[in-house]
């Protein structure tokens, strides 16, 4: 664990990613993790109303997870709220991708609950948690999807609560 946080802090460090840590506020026990990666600024054209606003183009979402104590709260749909939240109206980025080990069908589900959409499946993408090159579901979620996903994302929390 002490290394996944030094790679972390290293990554903030480098200016290559926001991580978090995710925290229960009941009794403030951190539950998780999750962190903005791959923060992308695209080279827009000279002139172009893009090229004059700065701020971030696209990201992605991951590194997330969650202890035992807190799979199935509603802390996994808080973070991704929030986060997402931050992405689109904060920075107003164009897409927020995410990727996730072809086998964990949990977490897929769960970007498909919120509405993220299946790109396809890229293989031999990363090293796996079991050190084997793994594939990966991409799904993304673009600046258009927001407003319909936000209003999803938080009537799924008000039924949690």
């Amino acid at each position: 664990m002490a290394q996944y946080v030094d790679l972390a802090i290293a990554a903030r460090e480098a200016g290559t990613a926001m991580p978090f840590a995710t925290v229960r506020l009941a009794d403030d026990t951190v539950i998780g993790s999750t962190r903005f990666f791959d923060i992308e600024q695209w080279s827009w054209p000279a002139g172009h109303a893009n090229a004059r606003r700065g701020g971030a183009d696209g990201c992605e979402i991951g590194y997330s997870w969650l202890g035992a104590s807190a799979v199935r709260t509603a802390a996994n749909s808080e973070a991704k709220l929030l986060m997402l939240g931050h992405a689109f109206e904060t920075w107003a980025v164009h897409r927020v991708c995410f990727h996730t080990d072809v086998r964990n069908a949990r977490s897929r589900a769960a970007l498909e609950r919120i509405g993220a959409h299946f790109e396809g499946v890229l293989r031999a993408h990363r090293l796996a948690a079991d050190h084997i090159p793994r594939d990966s579901a991409r799904y993304s979620i673009v600046a258009a999807d927001w407003p319909q996903l936000k209003q999803r994302l938080q009537e799924r929390l008000s039924a949690q609560r």
